[in-house]
């Protein structure tokens, strides 16, 4: 079946990036779950599986991004992107992108600048000891360096399009995600956390997959964490929102 897209000349109404490398087998389950009226946004990264054909016939907008990374392959997504807000989500099967409709809705009520999902693993395996580990790490480091309190600094997200190119994000490696939250808390946002089901992936993890892909990951995003403070200008009118806001489950369909 099918998912339902927008007419690719009318502006979609979210766009919803997915950084995409050999992930032909989680495809079809991660697009049939992105809502009506939205339009997903497929970056290839170089895959050698069809994932760029499997996407567009399943209706998705592929963009290429031959520069290597989990943060080119994102922010290749963000540039692409032509709607007001833009989520993020990963394109392995682990989340469920439809989560993602009561983060779009808090963003455009104006109740926070930011909206993440706290990854809580559904099953064995979901979410590996060491990954969780280095996760937790990181979660340390950022309340040291920002003030922010988070549980998790997971790739389920949604914001406004121009208020996140307005951050300069600068990283093309696995440090983009924290660069965004650590950018957005200088700049004063209102960053929310919600609870959302973690399922196991489909495939091999290219980055927290083992051990060594983990540290390269840890190690990236301590780099994001030594950055001076980045003057943006941007974020909410309401206040600097330091603390975030934490809700439970969003729901959401299982495989």
């Amino acid at each position: 079946m099918k998912a339902v897209y927008p007419n690719p000349t009318t502006k979609p109404d979210v766009d919803v990036v997915l950084p995409c490398l050999n992930e032909a087998a989680a495809l079809p389950w991660v697009l049939a779950l992105i809502p009506e009226g939205w339009r997903a946004l497929v970056v290839d990264n170089g895959s050698t599986d069809g994932s760029a054909d499997v996407a567009r016939d399943l209706g998705a907008t592929v963009v290429h991004e031959e520069r290597r990374g989990f943060g080119a392959a994102c922010h290749a997504g963000l540039l692409a992107a032509t709607a007001d807000i833009v989520c993020f989500c990963d394109c392995d099967a682990s989340l469920d992108p439809s989560l993602l409709v009561p983060f779009v809705r808090e963003i455009r009520d104006g109740e926070a600048d930011l909206v993440l999902g706290r990854r809580r693993p559904q099953g064995r395996g979901a979410w590996p000891a060491h990954a969780r580990a280095g996760n937790l790490a990181l979660s340390r480091m950022l309340r040291r360096r920002t003030g922010v309190r988070l549980n998790d600094l997971g790739p389920l997200r949604a914001a406004r399009r121009e208020d996140l190119l307005g951050l300069g994000l600068t990283d093309r490696r696995s440090g983009y995600p924290l660069q965004m939250v650590v950018r957005a808390a200088d700049a004063g946002w209102r960053i929310a956390e919600h609870d959302v089901p973690y399922l196991p992936r489909t495939g091999t993890s290219k980055v927290t997959g083992t051990w060594r892909g983990t540290w390269h990951a840890v190690r990236d995003m301590r780099r994001v964490l030594t950055e001076p403070a980045y003057a943006t200008g941007q974020g909410s009118a309401e206040g600097p929102g330091r603390g975030i806001a934490q809700g439970p489950f969003q729901g959401g369909a299982h495989r």
